[in-house]
């Protein structure tokens, strides 16, 4: 019985062409060699698994091969590039940073550069994990890095840029190798399938290519698992339930879901992943994502950017239609929410189903506002036809006008606010200028007498309807108003800020005193009371300050020594 080897040393590069995802990298290194432009030092960095360690390996293989074909490729048959397959090469040098990461270790690679090659004209040290360097071992590596034998060639590779000093990157060519794309990353696994004769969907390809991130050796590891799985033969199904990846299917059926303002059905399809063992805040990422994936469809120049097989693909473009921009739009903005807000929610559950009901209702919202604007909309001939013929008013009672009554108009009998009604009233007062003089008798119902008393009580009453302004009420109970003559009330304030707060309630306050008082003629006045200096309230930090020094002189100067702030 054979050994197994793993797909992601079984399948490794062996020479540029085989690279996978890396193109402009492995034609600049190439050149380099063609030309004999070579450095003294590169480094390799970039996500986990994109190949930099392979592409170090090729390039010291091809720098020392003898009989490179035109396309700058190593032959394999020199001593040289037989000894580096044989793991035996004595010009190649690898060293792992991680472990090697001292001084002294570095000490003993300076002296071994020294060393001139056996075989072939360049000693070529690799150097991976390089970030793990101590910051000594750094320093004590950077003269031979900028000034090495002429022999020697050092190739560093990191998957952490950002850690290396900026003394070692300005003595280096530096080479940052991309995330492979899910369609390269599909077509080299289909090519090592069809070398082991494994019989595999394009979908479940897709899958794992999009599982593995970007990174050819999860990628390979992942369908290493999936084949120990499944056997010769891989499926999409067989794939999601190895992976434990949440089925598209669930992601088009809970978004007809919500096209169809359907809430039931949404909570069941969730229901039925939670008992599936799904962890729902992958279920809302992935849900993010499928939201996304309509999106990038409905335009021909963005749907580039969908990485999934064809067959899902026609799945999207059908569905997509189904969708508004307006209701991907809102979506999107719903389930962004619930992922940054899942972590800090107690009942993550409900959390996510309040989520699914607010997605379940964009639809029904839309058309209750469409709508409300065609309502709004209607012709103003229509709306006098609704109007019924005012009734004739006996002329005993001319001072009480009747409204006229609206059919089917369920507003009519609405309650409404004190300021939308104040407001109707001023209107009135200024269209309805009485057009003569009132006789004695009308301007008495209009100026009807109160007592201080009433005005008091009254005064209270509209200060208890406002009782969830704070700031109003505080300042309408702190003093009682006082009747100046029949119809003038005076109410002392103490500053500015009472003022500004009573002014914006004041036109309220003088119409609910004409009301309830039955005096048309009510007028409000504000006096600042004058108060001494040393009594006057402190309502800032540095009215605060200031009155403190007035008592003390020595406070500033221990204000400016400690640099004390107000607050």
């Amino acid at each position: 019985m054979e050994n197994f080897i793993v797909s992601a040393r079984k399948y490794r590069p062996s020479n540029f062409k085989s690279v996978v995802g890396q193109a402009s990298i492995t034609t600049t290194l190439k050149n380099a060699i063609k030309n004999n432009h070579l450095a003294q030092a590169y480094l390799f960095c970039g996500p986990r698994g994109v190949g930099k360690t392979t592409c170090a390996r090729i390039f010291a293989k091809t720098i020392n091969c003898k009989n490179l074909d035109e396309n700058i490729e190593p032959c394999n048959t020199c001593e040289s590039c037989q000894s580096f397959n044989q793991n035996r090469s004595y010009n190649i040098h690898e060293l792992d940073a991680a472990s090697n990461n001292s001084v002294e270790d570095i000490r003993t690679l300076i002296e071994q550069v020294r060393i001139p090659p056996q075989v072939g004209k360049y000693s070529i040290y690799i150097i991976d994990e390089v970030h793990m360097l101590s910051s000594q071992a750094f320093n004590a590596f950077l003269k031979t890095l900028e000034e090495p034998p002429a022999h020697a060639i050092f190739i560093l590779a990191t998957t952490e840029k950002h850690k290396i000093i900026p003394t070692i990157l300005s003595r280096c060519q530096i080479f940052d190798f991309n995330r492979i794309r899910v369609d390269d990353t599909v077509e080299y696994l289909d090519h090592i399938a069809l070398q082991e004769e494994i019989n595999c969907e394009v979908d479940a390809l897709n899958i794992i290519a999009q599982k593995a991130d970007g990174a050819m050796r999860d990628a390979l590891s992942i369908f290493d698992q999936v084949v120990s799985f499944s056997g010769n033969n891989i499926t999409y199904k067989s794939v999601i339930d190895n992976l434990n990846v949440l089925d598209y299917d669930y992601y088009f059926k809970v978004t007809d879901a919500f096209l169809k303002n359907n809430i039931s059905e949404t909570l069941m399809i969730f229901n039925e992943i939670s008992e599936k063992g799904f962890d729902a805040h992958h279920f809302i990422n992935g849900l993010s994502e499928h939201l996304r994936n309509l999106l990038v469809c409905r335009d021909q120049v963005t749907l580039q950017l969908l990485e999934v097989g064809a067959n899902i693909r026609e799945r999207y473009k059908d569905q997509t239609q189904q969708c508004s921009s307006e209701f991907l739009f809102s979506a999107l903005e719903i389930s962004n929410k619930c992922d940054i807000s899942y972590r800090l929610s107690k009942n993550k559950r409900l959390h996510v189903e309040l989520s699914l009901i607010e997605l379940c209702n964009i639809n029904s919202e839309k058309k209750n506002s469409s709508s409300v604007e065609k309502k709004s909309k209607v012709d103003p001939s229509e709306k006098k036809e609704e109007i019924e013929e005012e009734p004739k008013i006996p002329i005993e009672s001319k001072e009480k006008k009747s409204k006229p009554v609206l059919k089917n108009n369920p507003k009519a009998f609405t309650s409404f606010s004190i300021k939308e009604k104040m407001d109707e009233t001023v209107k009135t007062e200024k269209v309805e200028e009485p057009q003569e003089e009132l006789n004695a008798d009308d301007e008495k119902k209009l100026r009807n007498s109160f007592t201080e008393k009433d005005l008091v009580a009254k005064w209270h009453e509209f200060s208890n309807q406002v009782g969830n302004r704070p700031r109003i009420f505080n300042t309408l109970t702190s003093k009682d108003p006082k009747l100046e003559n029949e119809s003038t009330v005076t109410f002392q304030i103490d500053n500015n800020l009472q003022e500004q707060k009573i002014n914006e309630i004041r036109n309220e306050l003088i119409w609910y005193l004409k009301q309830e008082l039955k005096n048309s003629y009510i007028d409000l006045k504000l006096t600042i009371s004058d108060v001494e200096e040393e009594t006057k309230k402190l309502y800032t930090a540095e009215d605060k300050f200031k009155h403190m020094l007035s008592k003390n002189e020595h406070l500033n100067t221990l204000k400016q020594e400690f640099n004390l702030d107000l607050e």
